[in-house]
């Protein structure tokens, strides 16, 4: 492998990126056309999620792009070294000196090697080379390793790098670091998401309780119906997610990329934390009252000891129809688990639904249309658009998970612009010699300005599901 096939396959990488980019730009154009055409003033909810999703696909696109572009000019930069260096080396420009006898001429063997241990002062060291070569793209560094090499070749002929136990520099491809897996925010970023006011632990909303009053009118001259209108103050709280970590001044100086590791899986623990947060804590203990735990939501319960993907099909009718009849607005997302969508998945069998449903090809009763993990819509079931997150719990009742219908604009999450914010400290460990590096970031979330339009399925129909079970 050379620089060229890098510095190609990186232009493939940046070639993709921006193909993908320009194919979600197209999908939204042809979206907001076909709103113009039909001349509607909004997206529907189907179509805003859509729109949404291919917002997100965009960044994402963004930061690839720009990720390969960096990458490419550092290749580059670093080909053009290495071939000036290349050039240098082979221009060898006359001096002018006699042609010499031949026991007058100097032997190879008897000039100085290009590292030479008896004479460290002359400024050259094989490891620092290697940092700079390697590391820095010095062409100077990279045209005395490559002398040396030649000299090792003279010297000892005919040998394999296991001859060169401590000069066959090993490669650590930092670029291609693994990070940690996270679970990430994929119902977050679906909610209606707000920016967070600059001051206070608390943000309020005002929710009529009781609603004013109209009847007909049994005869004339008669008193017109009254009913006093009255509100609820619903407050939410405002929440801190945090994560630190100290790193040695050692490897924060001579390591390669260990600072940008560090707080980008901080960033992701922030994210997951959060998103967790809003699906299944209770508000205690300074989190958020998520999903789960708030109270008048819709709870459907799926009883089966030996549940089949067909089965399930009536609860996810059961709160939609609840959803609907309490709040008058239909539901907009089924959230679950990636076992449980990789079960609906599954389903083989003769008996379709009735109905046909938008996007959905016939005799279907759903369809996956994308295989990335994340913040877009993964695919259509009973109608509606499914958000895959393993955030959800899949140890309720043992070995149970839990499936959401939700309305995404009913779930307000408001976080401070910028979230989550990084500290670096150098001063606080200073006689540790370490850094701290600190992430955090304040948010409010709630589901209860109208908690009936969303709603859990859970109960033993949804035990760890069994593949390869064809629908009945």
């Amino acid at each position: 492998m050379n620089f060229d096939t890098l510095i190609a396959a990186r232009e493939a990488e940046l070639s993709a990126a921006r193909s993908a980019r320009e194919a979600a730009k197209a999908d939204q154009g042809a979206l907001l056309a076909g709103v113009e055409a039909e001349q509607r003033q909004a997206l529907t909810t189907d179509e805003q999620a859509r729109f949404d999703a291919l917002s997100v696909a965009k960044r994402e696109a963004d930061t690839k792009i720009a990720e390969h572009e960096a990458k490419l000019a550092e290749l580059r930069a670093e080909k053009a070294a290495d071939e000036k260096a290349e050039r240098d080396a082979a221009d060898v420009a006359p001096t002018g000196a006699e042609i010499r006898a031949y026991d007058e001429v100097a032997r190879v063997g008897q000039e100085k090697r290009t590292y030479n241990p008896s004479n460290p002062s002359e400024g050259v060291s094989f490891l620092a080379d290697v940092y700079r070569g390697q590391l820095m793209g010095d062409a100077s560094a990279n045209a005395r390793l490559n002398r040396h090499m030649d000299e090792e070749r003279v010297e000892k002929r005919d040998v394999g790098t296991g001859a060169f136990a401590g000069l066959t520099v090993p490669q650590y491809l930092t670029d291609l670091v693994a990070p940690a897996v996270a679970k990430g925010r994929p119902l977050a970023d679906n909610c209606r998401k707000l920016p967070l006011p600059p001051d206070g632990m608390t943000v309020n909303i005002s929710r009529v309780t009781t609603a004013t009053s109209a009847t007909v009118q049994a005869s004339e001259n008669t008193a017109a119906s009254e009913t006093n209108i009255d509100d609820t103050l619903l407050t939410v709280n405002v929440r801190t997610i945090s994560g630190q970590q100290d790193v040695s001044r050692q490897a924060v100086d001579r390591s390669v990329g260990a600072e940008s590791v560090v707080i980008e899986d901080l960033a992701v623990r922030y994210h997951t934390a959060l998103d967790n947060s809003i699906i299944n804590d209770d508000g205690t203990s300074g989190t958020h009252l998520g999903i789960r735990s708030t109270s008048s939501i819709v709870a459907v319960t799926y009883t089966d000891t030996s549940p089949t993907p067909s089965e399930a099909w009536g609860p996810l009718w059961d709160l939609q129809s609840q959803i609907e009849a309490g709040v008058y607005k239909a539901a907009t997302h089924l959230v679950m688990h990636p076992r449980r969508w990789a079960f609906f998945c599954s389903a083989i069998g003769t008996n379709q639904a009735m109905f046909g449903f938008s996007g959905v090809g016939v005799q279907l009763i759903g369809q996956e249309q994308s295989k990335a993990y994340g913040a877009g819509v993964r695919g259509i079931l009973a109608g509606l658009p499914v958000i895959v997150d393993a955030n959800l719990p899949t140890t309720v009742s043992s070995t149970q998970d839990v499936i959401l219908g939700i309305t995404a604009d009913e779930l307000f999450l408001w976080e401070q612009p910028g979230s989550p914010l990084l500290i670096r400290a150098e001063q606080t460990n200073a006689a540790e010699l370490a850094v701290k590096y600190v992430v955090y970031g304040y948010s409010a979330f709630t589901a209860g300005r109208y908690p009936g339009a969303h709603g859990t399925i859970s109960g033993s129909g949804l035990t760890t599901p069994t593949f390869g079970i064809a629908a009945s």
